[in-house]
């Protein structure tokens, strides 16, 4: 991750980010409703909000994120709602000192704000902390064809996933009716 970029999102966790909505995707609460509660790992955790909920659904969370504000801001939340949360500062890129296998990884918003060899360190990650039989959901932007830059992926930053994943569910839709958006649930196979 960049200098810059790490300032860019310094800067926004000085006021409240738009993208911290204190509020839980149906996709993951549907989720939590239909699976056992197991290990959790949410990348670019922010402020915790999937993280808590995760924890006070039985789930050993554990959230990650680079900007210490969001992780402060998460751990007092998680203290205030009265859950044990393991929240980190850390690099989704590098993930020091996580090598357990997680049942369920969460990414909403950080894989396509990530640069090519960031984004192939990252896919190696998901292959080896994603437990056999285990769940990688993400969300994320894509880029139109006429913007190359920016927050957002294509479709064959997604490719490398097949490789070790099986695409169960997808749902496209649009940010805020402003660009192209997708839900996806990827399972490891079982061993």
């Amino acid at each position: 991750m960049s200098f810059l970029r790490k300032i860019f999102f310094t800067l926004w966790y000085l006021r409240k980010p738009p993208w911290d909505t204190n509020q839980t995707p149906p996709e993951l609460a549907d989720f939590i409703q239909s699976n056992p509660p197991g290990r959790a790992l949410d990348l670019g955790c922010g402020t915790g909000t999937n993280v808590i909920t995760l924890a006070k659904h039985g789930w050993q969370a554990t959230g990650v994120d680079f900007i210490p504000k969001a992780i402060r801001s998460a751990q007092r939340k998680a203290a205030k709602a009265g859950v044990s949360a393991d929240l980190r500062v850390g690099d989704v890129v590098k993930l020091n000192g996580i090598n357990s296998p997680f049942d369920l990884i969460l990414d909403i918003g950080c894989y396509h704000s990530l640069d090519q060899p960031s984004m192939q360190a990252y896919q190696e990650n998901i292959k080896r902390l994603l437990a056999p039989g285990g769940t990688f959901m993400i969300y994320l932007f894509f880029r139109s064809e006429d913007k190359l830059s920016g927050s957002s992926a294509t479709e064959a930053d997604l490719l490398p996933f097949e490789q070790f994943l099986e695409l169960v569910e997808r749902q496209d839709g649009t940010e805020r009716d402003l660009r192209m958006s997708s839900w996806l649930r990827y399972k490891k196979a079982s061993l």
